[in-house]
């Protein structure tokens, strides 16, 4: 699965979220300011080479649709963010983003909590 570009990847968060549309959905949904109608079904057009997006045909307007699901993507997005920063090492990662990013006590007992329920479901 390749990675996607910034616009490409917000577009495709719409479809996520809207799950099949026009590209006048899409674009309704984008933040100010809008990009012209010509760049989204351009964008979309290179989604659908990419597999990341289908269409359904009505005349000569399309309905497109997801064809990879956010979490797929997500979860393939993280693989490579692991492989290529962290060594492939979840420890050296969460090390990370809890030293650096200035976590609250609060979000450190949130991710314990996370940590300890998925102890508690593997142990059975």
């Amino acid at each position: 699965m390749k990675e996607l570009t910034r616009a490409e990847e917000e577009i495709m968060q719409v479809l996520w979220e809207i799950e099949k549309g026009f590209v006048r959905d899409v674009i309704d949904r984008l933040p100010d300011p809008k990009p012209a109608y010509t760049t989204v079904s351009t964008i979309i057009r290179i989604l659908e080479k990419k597999g990341f997006v289908g269409h359904k045909a009505f005349g000569k307007t399309h309905r497109y649709f997801p064809l990879v699901e956010k979490k797929a993507y997500t979860r393939q997005l993280f693989r490579g963010m692991l492989s290529n920063y962290f060594g492939n090492s979840v420890q050296q990662m969460v090390s990370f983003f809890s030293r650096d990013k200035d976590l609250s006590i609060s979000d450190l007992e949130a991710m314990k909590q996370i940590i300890d329920d998925e102890i508690r479901k593997q142990e059975g």
